[in-house]
């Protein structure tokens, strides 16, 4: 089902950082090819706006909204139905994701950097955000939870929720067939997931928009009748949606270029192989371009944990999903010791990193690239998917060894805002004269003598 790598020995210690990241399995996404097939659908939704983003819906999601923009209604009705363990979870999720986000609030410092002259660094948020949902094969609220409370707390005014439009939606309890009778059009037809709009409706969010993929960025990022353009466009999606994403930044700020989901469990002897192999069974359910790492040096937990993949995986739910995955980018990569794993995921630089080892702890404090690293046998990544209050909009394809998951400060701008008395500028006058010199900006300097003549 999945590949072996024997990373030990003198291999390892020859290689480097980049020459490990190649041997790792990581699904390939070619975002420039994708940024040429979406580089259309973006310059129509510019000229033409809602009428181009309802066409491209329609060709691309197979529906047609009445407009853009969902109804206030809609979002109320969803909120109603929604079944009461959903709402319980939800409201548990948005909770703790406030507490955890709140703390990241930096109060304005001032310094004091020569008497006379302060620099007082301020924190700013931006005026209005687009917070972009996943759609697809399943539905995720808990990604509405994770876009939208960073940028409630970062205290933005504006926000706008996007999620494609559903085909043949009935209801929102989270079990059973969600079409009409008969399979025919359900109340959600044309809609984002009701779940999604629940929980839109939960955080006070009223401003949500049938609408997914490269035309959903464009509206943001250009503005349509219905939609004012954004500030910022955040949250992960596809290919298609990340290839938007590079093409309008400039146009709009972006938080990152997610890519497919990916795991790196760091494990040893001490390892329960059922936990491990769960926890890479619920990674690759994802999408079949999940990657999924076990590194470890311990054989005997590699074979432990193939046995019950096989155990595991012909009666998970997406067992073809999970399939394609671990075979396609699942693999175990054999090491010498924990020390000798800890460079290889470090070099992989996973979005998610879990440390199942004898003192995990202290293993975890020495990661240093990883979207998020969870420690121990009961912190699980579906934990920090849902419930733990961590961000799980979090850096892929190794992105993570110079980004970082998405917070406040993502919402926020820092501002520098200078102040100096006439004395005070008077003693450092000699510096910016020679520094002006020295570049050939010699306005600079009278601008300075000016006030002292």
């Amino acid at each position: 089902m999945w590949r072996r790598l024997d990373l030990r020995g003198e291999a390892l210690t020859a290689l480097s950082s980049a020459e490990i990241r190649r041997r790792l399995p990581r699904a390939a996404t070619d975002v420039d090819v994708a940024l040429e097939a979406v580089r259309p659908i973006c310059d129509d939704v510019r000229d033409r706006g809602d009428a181009a983003v309802l066409d491209a819906t329609e060709r691309f999601d197979g529906v047609r909204p009445a407009t853009p923009r969902v109804p206030a209604d809609a979002l109320a009705r969803a909120a109603d139905e929604l079944g009461p363990a959903v709402r319980a979870a939800l409201t548990e999720a948005i909770r703790r994701t406030r507490l955890v986000h709140r703390a990241q609030l930096r109060e304005p410092v001032t310094i004091e950097v020569a008497p006379g002259t302060t620099v007082t660094e301020r924190w700013v948020p931006v005026d209005r955000v687009g917070l972009y949902v996943p759609g697809g094969r399943v539905a995720y609220p808990s990604s509405v939870v994770m876009n939208v409370v960073p940028a409630q707390e970062a205290g933005v005014g504006s926000l706008a929720v996007v999620s494609p439009p559903q085909r043949h939606r009935g209801r929102n309890d989270g079990a059973g067939d969600l079409s009409g009778p008969g399979g025919t059009p359900g109340p959600w037809d044309g809609l984002p997931h009701p779940v999604v709009l629940a929980a839109c409706q939960l955080l006070g969010v009223d401003e949500v928009y049938a609408a997914g993929g490269a035309q959903a960025v464009a509206m943001l990022a250009y503005g349509t009748e219905s939609c004012p353009a954004v500030d910022v466009v955040t949250g992960p999606g596809n290919v298609y949606v990340a290839a938007a994403k590079r093409l309008l930044r400039g146009v709009v700020g972006i938080d990152a270029e997610a890519g497919p989901t990916e795991i790196a469990v760091l494990a040893d002897h001490t390892a329960d192989p059922a936990f491990v192999a769960a926890d890479l069974i619920a990674q690759a359910e994802h999408d079949p371009m999940a990657a999924c790492l076990l590194v470890t040096p311990s054989v005997d937990l590699a074979d432990a944990v193939e046995i019950e993949l096989g155990k595991q995986v012909p009666v998970t739910r997406h067992r073809e999903r999970v399939e394609e995955a671990l075979s396609g980018q699942g693999a175990v990569a054999l090491v010498d010791d924990v020390d000798a794993g800890l460079r290889v995921v470090d070099a992989w630089a996973a979005e998610h990193l879990q440390i199942q080892t004898a003192d995990p702890a202290a293993v975890a404090a020495r990661v240093r690239h990883a979207g998020a690293v969870f420690v121990g046998p009961y912190a699980p990544v579906p934990l920090g998917d849902y419930l733990a209050g961590s961000n799980h909009v979090l850096p892929t394809g190794g992105t993570a060894r110079h980004s970082s998951g998405l917070s406040v400060a993502a919402f926020q701008r820092q501002v520098h805002v200078v102040a100096c008395t006439q004395e005070a500028l008077a003693d450092v006058a000699p510096h910016i004269a020679a520094l002006g010199a020295a570049e050939d900006l010699l306005a600079h300097v009278d601008a300075v003598e000016v006030r002292s003549r």
